[in-house]
């Protein structure tokens, strides 16, 4: 008889879901999220961006370099003979310079470039990891809901089985009127819920595919089902592990060495001497043709060594802000302790709570055979006439709430995997092998 059931069941997944219908697999999903993501996208335009500077770093020490281009006109205006043209006193100018400019803070920049890039790839990465559990969340969400559609055709296949029987035993006496409405009453429920979890699959399944970038109304079914494996789940050596990988962690330890750089780049840069060098090249010419013969030049060049002093004396604002970044590296090391100390806590509720949904799965599959058990005896009594109607719809209802809660159950479950694998920084599926 159960053997029944389940080829009942199978036979409703094959009705709600044609075969003929384009099947999206969890891969699939993953693949067309990640790369329709607006958000993903953006993300890599900074990360680009961080990189192109990370790759010349060279810039930190080129020179400035400029060219200047001149002319100039002296006439008198009102005085002697006024205001005449002679292209003998226009005056042309040309020159070239370049300044290059060094000092102790340069390689702090620099480092603090190439860390950029870093910071930027690890918040891309981690960007796409969270929006793939999320995907997973939601597309094993709606392969749960879809399961549960399922069970509830089943459920309204034996509504309409016990109302058809009701309906010959109230023609043949058996039974009252009374008897006969709780029946129809129980078939029009079965019928609604079914028609109310199939209008909330539609539109959670429109919502999916507009996170994926597919058209809302495409027909495309889901493939693939909720496969849970026990996990023992030891949270002090996953955090002896995992907790030094955790983006935030990673995250939290770059600011430090930013901040780092950052305090050595103003010490350096401050109190350190910095050098200045100049080199420039001038042409001036006369005439509308200065460059044949009234053409006279001038190289001239300059180097200087600028020697600071005020931030050597306490209180100036030099010293100050050299002052506050020491600070501030250490305000972040305590941000960097607190995060740590909050991952630990993290990790150890998530592999606590993974030890207890197991025992709540494995109560909703005891329960869920207690109900089939019940409902076949229920069943069997019902047609040996001693057992009511009422009773068998009480049974069948049982049956499809343990249905349901060990859906949740194992739903739950998976989510508690994908959550702990996010808080690891690593691969959910590698946690399950």
């Amino acid at each position: 008889m159960r053997q029944g059931y389940f080829l009942m069941a199978f036979w409703c997944v094959s009705v709600l879901f044609p075969a003929a219908s384009p099947a999206l697999s969890l891969e699939d999903a993953v693949q067309q999220g990640l790369e329709s993501s607006l958000n993903l996208k953006k993300s890599l335009i900074d990360l680009s961006s961080a990189e192109y500077s990370a790759k010349r770093l060279w810039a930190e020490v080129f020179p400035t370099i400029s060219g200047t281009v001149g002319a100039s006109y002296s006439s008198k205006l009102f005085s002697g003979d006024g205001f005449e043209l002679d292209k003998e006193i226009l005056n042309t100018s040309a020159g070239a310079g370049i300044v290059l400019t060094l000092n102790a803070g340069i390689p702090f920049t620099m480092k603090n470039i190439k860390l950029a890039y870093q910071t930027r790839l690890l918040n891309y990465e981690d960007a796409r990891n969270q929006l793939e559990i999320q995907i997973t969340k939601n597309f094993y969400s709606l392969i749960a809901d879809r399961d549960n559609l399922a069970s509830l055709e089943y459920m309204l296949q034996l509504a309409q089985r016990q109302y058809d029987r009701d309906q010959v035993a109230f023609r043949n006496g058996v039974i009252g009127e009374m008897t006969l409405m709780q029946s129809r009453l129980g078939l029009q429920n079965a019928r609604y819920s079914l028609s109310a979890a199939r209008s909330a699959y539609t539109n959670r399944m429109s919502d999916f595919f507009s996170q994926l970038g597919i058209a809302h109304d495409a027909d495309i079914a889901l493939e693939g089902k909720i496969q849970i494996v026990k996990i023992e789940a030891n949270a002090d050596n996953l955090i002896r592990e995992y907790l030094p990988r955790r983006p935030d962690i990673i995250s939290r330890r770059q600011e430090i060495e930013r901040l780092e750089n950052t305090r050595k780049q103003l010490s350096s840069s401050g109190k350190a001497p910095s050098l200045s060098a100049r080199l420039s090249a001038d042409w001036t010419g006369q005439g509308m043709d200065p460059f044949i013969d009234k053409l006279s030049d001038k190289l001239s060049g300059s180097a200087s060594i600028t020697i600071p002093i005020d931030p050597w004396l306490p209180g100036t604002s030099r010293s100050q802000s050299v002052r506050a970044a020491k600070l501030a590296v250490d305000k972040a090391r305590l941000d960097l302790q607190s995060a740590e100390d909050a991952a630990v806590a993290q990790i150890r509720s998530l592999a606590a709570n993974l030890r207890n949904s197991w025992d709540s799965i494995e109560i909703a599959r005891l329960s869920v055979g207690v109900a089939e058990r019940g409902y076949e005896l229920t069943d069997q009594g019902f047609r040996n006439g001693t057992v009511e109607s009422l009773k068998l719809g009480d049974a069948r209802n049982n049956l499809i709430n343990a249905r349901q809660r060990l859906l949740q159950a194992e739903l739950s479950y998976l989510n508690m995997i994908l959550d702990i694998s996010a808080a690891l920084n690593i691969n959910w599926k590698d946690l399950m092998k």
